[in-house]
């Protein structure tokens, strides 16, 4: 395959907000977006994690001569306080807000819907898309302020692909995208766009926990077109198309980084449940 040269800058003097910016997908989003130019403040609920990305995310941007920056917020987008926070701290480095990464999300619990712990299913619910909701809910009026500004929120390709046992997350990443949608049109008056992102199988911390050697791992790979596993720096170079002027007529969309997968099916955690709680149990028989 042919390497191509990525051309960095282009946000010099914006300022942009990462949530869930400590590790994984985030980081890389913080990095793409830094280098580029951008003053970029991460927010998480790990102080330790954020102070190591934050020392990774500013020497790549000192590396790339553009100015950008980093800094970060320690906070919990579940809470409007720890949300309002997270957004004043994003305003400092330029006095305004350019726009928003709301990568914050997770899962609580995983299997079938009759044996679903319905608290773990509104935690997840709370996280997913409650949490984005708080994120537009204090980013919009500096949005507008600043002119205009893209919000990107983080979906999945379970968003929109069924992924059996996965739950509330499923549920939670469509809502996610049903969200972008309706601020997409309820905003774009004021020039504020609002896209969403489907990540795949992407190699982050998270997914590191499959073994490559099980058959959940291969019905990954066996339903990727592309036949591999994506790169966290694949999903932060969407984040930054979006983020960035290039994008400016596109709003309203959810766009796949995801090799293909979504073209076929979802992964089978059969396999990795099924042992433990009987096959009998996970089709309600028992």
């Amino acid at each position: 395959m042919t390497k191509h040269t990525i051309l960095t800058g282009g946000l010099e003097g914006s300022a942009i907000l990462v949530t869930g910016g400590g590790t994984g997908i985030g980081t890389a989003c913080a990095v793409r977006l830094a280098t580029d130019g951008a003053a970029v403040t991460i927010s998480g609920r790990t102080e330790a994690s954020l102070v190591s990305a934050v020392a990774t995310i500013s020497a790549a941007a000192d590396a790339s001569g553009h100015g950008g920056s980093a800094r970060y917020v320690v906070g919990d987008v579940t809470k409007e306080d720890d949300v309002q926070r997270m957004v004043a701290g994003a305003l400092e480095p330029t006095g305004a807000l350019d726009g928003v990464v709301a990568n914050a999300g997770g899962s609580r619990g995983m299997g079938p819907y009759h044996l679903t712990q319905t608290e773990q299913f509104i935690e997840t619910l709370h996280l997913n898309v409650v949490g984005t909701m708080l994120c537009i809910k204090h980013s919009v009026p500096h949005l507008v302020a600043a002119g205009g500004g893209s919000f990107v929120g983080m979906s999945s390709i379970a968003g929109y692909v069924t992924h059996p046992y996965f739950g509330a997350y499923t549920v939670s990443k469509a809502g996610i995208e049903q969200m972008m949608r309706n601020a997409a049109d309820e905003y774009g008056a004021v020039n504020v766009r609002f896209n969403a992102i489907r990540p795949g199988f992407i190699s982050t911390e998270i997914m590191a926990g499959i073994p490559r050697d099980s058959p959940v791992y291969d019905s990954y790979i066996t339903q990727t077109p592309m036949g591999d596993v994506g790169e966290p720096e694949d999903v932060a170079a969407l984040a930054r198309f979006l983020i960035g002027p290039d994008s400016r007529w596109i709003t309203g969309v959810s766009i796949a980084v995801d090799g293909g997968h979504g073209l076929r099916r979802g992964p089978d955690f059969g396999p990795f449940l099924e042992p433990v709680l009987g096959a009998d149990v996970m089709l309600a028989k028992k």
